[in-house]
């Protein structure tokens, strides 16, 4: 009865209840970079409890280190609206079907996948590939920091009803026609179309066919893909619904008609997101979100992470070698999610070494209690659009004089881990390794501080094959019994 309450409570605009949700009145205002309207704006949501969506992948592979970024982002930003004191209900979708391009001009993902895979094109296949990869991506996201059971990650195809019923909406009141292709959006019927990130759209609404006999205008979506031999059933025959679809249908069945981020990178921003916002305000009449939020990309020798180029980097890549996965995450946090990051292995060894100093001055530190001087000034920098890495630069700045009760504090945002890294026990002390166990020890530190990694990991088989776990962490290799 009390979650039921809560519920109502939640979806009950802002103003009727001011003081049940509202924030923590002593931090500074959290200004976030909007991408309407191109400008930092102070957070102020519209419902009681704050609503997000991100763009999640589509689950035909193993999501490499630059698409495990935007989960980054955002849940340093569900852990900032926490410490700011609202209630957070996010969501993070995972395409689950193909959505075959309506001018066929590349192939599906799902299709890829299903390929490489070395199944038959059926729709339950589709599902076997992405439950396998999402299960990867799920694996990889606690290493990260970030908590699973902050989040809802509905699958896109169990919402085809909800994806159908939009669209007969959007017909029902004339935003949509048929082609023999299938069923368009008319991005002639919304006079605001393009205005998330001022897409120039001028001219080009000329009625041209582009790629599709019957289709009106260039910047006219697909709704609805007929397929004669594969898909679900629909007033308009066997089919899929078009991707752009999916993210607005789930948003209205979980979230609501109008939520308070939408979050995604900026590749998204042209197409994916402004037709979103065309087909949700289009069915509804009202503002569908409120801040937009997108992040730049992670590069790879500054080159874009692509198969095709041969540099696909995973989260296990980085373990492989010894590394903390919070190292990943603490490398992302010194930078700014809106500006683009390149990855190096200097880099993030870089960042481990940094994350272990940081580690190990944590546990050195006194308990003591929240010093809230430096708080506010930690705040004041995650309060200026997410700036951690200024946050960050601080916490080293006063590093020696702080204590575990500040930095346990700053981490709530940061997320790095601290206080999950209990000290050494006395098996981890030299003199209680058998002798034999320290040699094979030093050997392997020896050999992963000369990056010979095959010899590091037969030192790793050694030492477990008698009988001991060793694990990596950021305060150094940790043995234990087994």
């Amino acid at each position: 009865m009390h979650d039921a309450w809560f519920d109502i409570l939640a979806n009950l605009p802002w103003e009727v209840f001011p003081g049940i949700f509202k924030k923590d009145n002593s931090l500074p205002p959290l200004r976030l970079r909007n991408t309407l309207s191109g400008e930092l704006e102070v957070f102020e949501p519209v419902n009681g409890v704050v609503k997000m969506y991100n763009c999640g992948p589509t689950a035909y592979d193993r999501q490499h280190i630059g698409n495990l970024f935007p989960p980054v982002v955002a849940n340093v930003l569900h852990r900032t609206l926490k410490v700011w004191g609202y209630q957070v209900q996010e969501v993070n979708n995972i395409t689950d079907f193909g959505h075959l391009s309506e001018d066929e001009a590349s192939e599906d993902k799902m299709t890829k996948g299903l390929r490489a895979e070395g199944l038959p094109l059926t729709l339950p296949n589709m599902r076997v590939v992405a439950e396998k990869f999402a299960a990867l991506f799920f694996a990889d996201l606690p290493l990260l920091g970030v908590d699973l059971k902050r989040v809802t990650y509905p699958r896109a195809s169990d919402y085809i009803d909800e994806q159908i019923a939009l669209i007969k909406t959007l017909e029902q009141k004339g935003y949509a026609y048929q082609t023999g292709d299938g069923v368009y959006f008319d991005t002639a019927k919304f006079p605001g179309y393009g205005k998330l990130g001022g897409l120039n759209t001028e001219g080009q609404l000329s009625g041209v066919r582009v790629g599709v006999e019957g289709k009106r205008n260039p910047q006219d979506f697909v709704l609805w893909k007929p397929d004669q031999k594969l898909g679900w059933q629909s007033p308009w025959g066997l089919g899929f619904p078009g991707w752009h679809t999916e993210c607005v249908a789930m948003i209205f069945k979980i979230l609501g008609r109008q939520i308070d981020i939408h979050m995604g990178g900026m590749d998204l921003i042209p197409v994916h997101h402004n037709n979103e916002v065309a087909q949700a305000e289009s069915a509804t009449g009202k503002q569908f979100v409120r801040y937009w939020m997108h992040n730049e990309f992670i590069t790879i020798e500054g080159r874009k992470i692509s198969k095709s180029l041969g540099n696909t980097l995973y989260l296990h890549n980085l373990t492989d070698k010894g590394l903390s996965p919070r190292a990943l995450r603490y490398w992302f946090l010194t930078g700014h999610y809106r500006t683009p990051m390149n990855f190096t292995w200097d880099a993030i060894e870089g960042a481990n070494t940094a994350l272990g100093r940081l580690t190990r001055a944590y546990l050195e530190m006194p308990k003591g209690t929240p010093d809230q001087e430096f708080l506010q000034k930690f705040y004041a920098a995650v309060a200026e659009d997410l700036n951690t890495a200024k946050a960050l630069a601080l916490v080293w700045e006063n590093v020696k004089t702080l204590n575990q009760a500040t930095l346990a504090q700053a981490d709530k945002i940061l997320g790095l881990g601290f206080t999950e890294v209990r000290p050494r026990s006395k098996l981890e002390v030299k003199q209680d390794i058998p002798e034999g166990i320290q040699a094979l020890l030093d050997s392997r530190e020896a050999a992963r501080a000369n990056k010979d990694f095959q010899k590091a990991d037969e030192m790793r088989q050694e030492i477990e094959s008698a009988g001991y776990e060793l694990k990596d962490t950021p305060s150094g290799p940790q043995l234990t019994k087994k």
